[in-house]
């Protein structure tokens, strides 16, 4: 593997707030926010996860031969009782198109599945993003809804498209039911 993830530290704010505030990075996600929301946002992901929590668990990519930290993934747990989490992720510009998402991708749904036990992940991700669309599906995610003008970006309203991938290895067992 080309790269690896590590838990998001204090000293990934640099990238965090550049990947935020980059109007290219960022016109298929939301947008771009202000250095001072992406500092924000950022202190939020640095608290301490745990399988309760309502926050995101971050890491950053790692290109293995340089230790440069390239992008951010991450998941939320979003129903609990379900163990059904939503992943998210993002690159810089100069990273993109070299397969480290796709590995990242990879390496988180193997923590979601066997580490965390999670029983689905879902990720959103604007119809026009035709790289993550590919991503997704490559990494066997499943098209589960369209969403009309989910999302707005620049003042406009896109849509989104919700794709799905089961964890078919816990079948109805979810670590999060009883804890």
């Amino acid at each position: 593997m080309a790269i690896r993830i590590a838990p998001l530290v204090v000293s990934d704010k640099a990238l965090f707030i550049a990947l935020c505030t980059n109007q290219t990075i960022m016109q298929h996600v939301y947008t771009p926010l202000t250095v001072a929301q992406a500092a924000k946002l950022f202190a939020e992901r640095l608290v301490p996860w745990h399988h309760k929590s309502s926050g995101w668990l971050s890491y950053t990519l790692v290109e293995n031969l340089t230790d440069k930290k390239v992008g951010t993934i991450g998941l939320k747990i979003i129903d609990h009782q379900a163990a059904v989490a939503e992943v998210g992720f993002m690159l810089l510009s100069d990273a993109q198109g070299k397969g480290y998402a796709s590995q990242a991708l990879r390496l988180l749904c193997t923590q979601a599945f066997s580490v965390l036990n999670l029983h689905k992940l879902v990720a959103v991700c604007a119809a026009e993003n035709s790289a993550s669309v590919a991503l997704l599906q490559k990494q066997g995610f499943q098209l589960e809804e369209r969403l009309k003008n989910n999302t707005e970006i620049n003042g406009v309203f896109v849509d989104d498209l919700r794709y799905g991938l089961v964890n078919d290895t816990v079948a109805n067992r979810y670590l999060f039911k009883n804890n």
